[in-house]
Order: structure tokens, then sequence, then C-alpha cells
């Protein structure tokens, strides 16, 4: 019988929820959570033996640690496949899933199978390296998610013929093969018959997909930097230390614009980083090597720029889909305009 082990968060490895985040990487025999229902999908040719559960927090803090961890878990055990989520839309949960799918993958070289949404972080950063089918946007969508990880993992160790990734259901990983059609037609033919159907402007089916990109047209540059109004963008989560707007320490969906008018530098104490991607330590204790703001203020008395602006703009991109991204930037964008910005410094991490 094939074996196969399934990777989990703290929340659906039913530890707790968010107070669990920091949940250290825990093994444990037998079915947890979703574990019954991959079980139930896979039927008895496959036993999902272990489950593995680790915080979403904990893995993106101490990321090395936990791998390391997880795959001394996994020296002794006996598998032939290993399953991670599904993570649906959760940023961080989806970075998990993929840091220890490419983890295993490459010491073990068995079979990855996840699942996310579109527009989980997790999708671009992993595809390359373990399947990952597209998934649903919430845990509602679990037992269909898992439905399709279990088929397709069964048919992996059935060793039977797998499709294009667009056929089978996951994201594609980049890789191209040579296949030899059922029906021989050469590529003459073939690229001549997708023309004709391009130019009567009937569908057809490129062979040779490119993905979209999403470029962004480089600005002129500032003619007179010693005139120019700089305003400071940051990712890196530096907030008041009261976190006013509650921004999500992952995963975020608020940002917040935080008065500079009156201070030459941010001070610790009255500033901290609630950014739970990196360790806090060296920005807390001061927060300008995020936000650079003694810098700037410096070059303002120089007269090296004209002004900075009396706000600065913070959230959090540890986790945080494209598509919150990209809403929270053309709020901070018509702001910036608002308050006739010059230019604008992209600070992180």
């Amino acid at each position: 019988m094939k074996k196969a082990i399934l990777y989990l968060n703290q929340f659906f490895g039913q530890i707790g929820g968010e107070e669990k985040a920091n949940f250290p990487p825990e093994i444990r025999e037998g079915l947890v959570g979703p574990a019954m229902e991959l079980q139930k999908r896979l039927g008895d040719s496959i036993e999902v033996t272990h489950t593995i559960i680790c915080g979403d927090n904990y893995m993106g803090s101490n990321t090395e640690e936990a791998i390391e961890t997880i795959l001394g878990f996994l020296e002794a055990k006996e598998f032939d496949i290993f399953f991670a989520g599904p993570a649906f839309r959760a940023g961080r949960y989806g970075s998990a899933c993929g840091h220890i799918g490419k983890a295993v993958k490459e010491k073990f070289n068995v079979p990855i199978i996840s699942s996310m949404n579109e527009e989980n972080p997790g999708v671009e950063m992993f595809r390359e390296h373990i399947y990952i089918f597209k998934g649903g946007a919430s845990a509602a969508a679990m037992r269909k998610d898992i439905k399709k990880m279990a088929a397709f993992g069964k048919r992996i160790l059935n060793g039977e013929e797998l499709l294009s990734a667009d056929e089978e259901g996951y994201y594609g990983r980049g890789i191209r093969r040579q296949v030899w059609l059922k029906t021989p037609i050469t590529a003459a033919d073939r690229v001549v018959d997708m023309l004709l159907k391009k130019v009567h402007g009937e569908p057809f089916q490129t062979e040779l997909p490119i993905p979209e990109q999403d470029m962004v047209p480089i600005a002129e540059p500032i003619k007179d930097l010693s005139k120019a109004k700089i305003a400071m963008v940051t990712s890196g989560g530096i907030v008041p230390a009261d976190n006013p707007d509650r921004i999500q320490s992952a995963s975020a969906t608020r940002w917040g614009k935080y008065s500079v008018a009156n201070m030459d530098r941010l001070e610790p104490g009255v500033f901290k980083t609630i950014h739970a991607g990196f360790d806090p330590a060296a920005a807390n204790a001061d927060p300008n090597v995020i936000v650079p703001l003694d810098v700037m203020k410096t070059y303002e008395k120089e007269g090296k720029i004209g002004k900075v602006n009396d706000y600065f703009y913070s959230t959090v991109g540890t986790g945080t889909t494209q598509g919150e991204a990209a809403r929270m930037g053309k709020e901070i964008v018509a702001d910036l305009k608002e308050s006739n910005v010059d230019g604008v410094i992209l600070v992180s991490t």
C-alpha cells in the first residue's frame, strides 16, 4: 500500500486560531482535520499515515528552523507522496505549504501536491516547484479542492499518463514536454489552421502560451530634486506603537498614513514594526532602518531635496495577495496625488 503525509497550519490542524500562529512544528500519527477527507478521497490503496502541523507565523518567522525540524520528522518515515493544504486565499498558509513542499521535494523526491486560490502569493512563489491546483477562495471549497488533489495524487502513484496543466487543473509550472499527437498533424498544418481561425475571428488555442506581464512604464526622472516633495511608502510594517489602524502582521488588507511633520527621525517605542515576516529586533530598536526619515530630513536640510512629505504610508507585504496589494496601492497613490508629491521612495525589509 502506498503512503501519504499531509501538512496543515495551526487552524486546520485543530490547534487554534491566530493566537496559535506561532505553534512550532509537530507530527501526529493518523488523521487530523482535512486529513480525514483526504483519506476518504484517496481510498483504500493509499494511506495517510501522518499529519504535520505548524503555525503560519512560526513558519514565516522561523522558516529554516521549521523546515529542518519537519524534514527531521520525515527522515524515518516511509511515504510515497506529500500533500499540503489546501491553502485557499490565505497568503501565509500558501507560503508555508510552498516552502515545506519545495523542501520535501528536494530532499525526498516525491510528488508534492497543494491547492491555492489564484490570488494566493504562494502560487507565483512555488508553482515551478510543486503541483498547485486552482482552488477556492475560502474553506468552503475544502472538499472540492481536496478531491482534485487526491485524484491527481492517485493518478501519479498509479503511473497513469498525465495531461497538461490546463487539462489537469493545476497552475502551469513553466515545463514544456514534447508529446506525440494521436492523430499526427504536421506543425505547418497546425499553424496555418490557427492562423486561419485567428483571421476569421474564431477561437483557437496556441501551442506556446506566453504569460501576460503587468508592466508599469518607468517614470521620467525628477528634473530638480532640490525643489521636489518626496514621500515614503513602506511594506515593512512600521506603525505607531499602538497600531491604530490595526494593520495585520501578514496577509494585510489595511494600510496606514502617519504624520512626521514635526519629526527629524522615528523614535523607538513611539514607532515599531508589526511585520511577521522578519525578525523585528533591529526595526524596533531603530525604525529608521525601514523608513529612513532621519536621512531624508538631513537631505532636506542640506537642500538635496525640497521637502519630505508630512506623512509616510505603511502596510505589510508578507502573504498579501496581489489583488489586495493593487487595491491598497491605488488608494495610496490617490492620496499622494492630492498631496502634490513629486516622487516616492518605496522601502521594505
